[in-house]
C-alpha cells in the first residue's frame, strides 16, 4: 500500500532525539492510530508501551531488540515486531534516512 486514504492527521509532529526522528500520527476511519515518520542518521533507543510493528517504506536500518545480542538489517518492504513494555535499538547509517510506518497493536 503506497498511501492511506480517508485519514485524519495530527498536525503537530512527534519530534524525538533532537529531531533525529520525526513522525506524524494518522488516524484511520476505524480509529486505528499509526505513525508515519523518518529517522535520520543516528543510533537511538526506543521504549514501547504496546506492541509495535515497524514497517520500512524507504531506506535501511539495523535493529537490535531488547535481550538480543545480534543486529538485524531491515529495508524497504520489510517489517519487525517489538513487544510491548520493551525496547529496541535502531541505527541508520550516515547518508541514509529510514522511512517507516509504526503500527500499534
Amino acid at each position: 500500500m503506497l498511501q492511506y486514504d480517508n485519514v485524519s492527521v495530527v498536525k503537530k509532529a512527534n519530534v524525538y532525539f533532537d529531531g533525529k526522528c520525526v513522525s506524524h500520527t494518522v488516524v484511520l476511519a476505524d480509529g486505528t492510530k499509526k505513525t508515519v515518520g523518518v529517522i535520520l542518521p543516528s543510533s537511538l533507543t526506543f521504549n514501547t508501551g504496546v506492541p509495535e510493528i515497524m514497517e520500512g517504506v524507504g531506506g535501511t536500518c539495523r535493529v537490535k531488540l531488547k535481550g538480543d545480542s545480534e543486529w538485524t538489517a531491515y529495508g524497504e518492504g520489510q517489517s519487525f515486531n517489538v513487544p510491548g513494555n520493551s525496547s529496541f535499538e535502531i541505527a541508520v547509517a550516515d547518508g541514509e534516512a529510514y522511512h517507516y510506518v509504526c503500527h500499534f497493536a
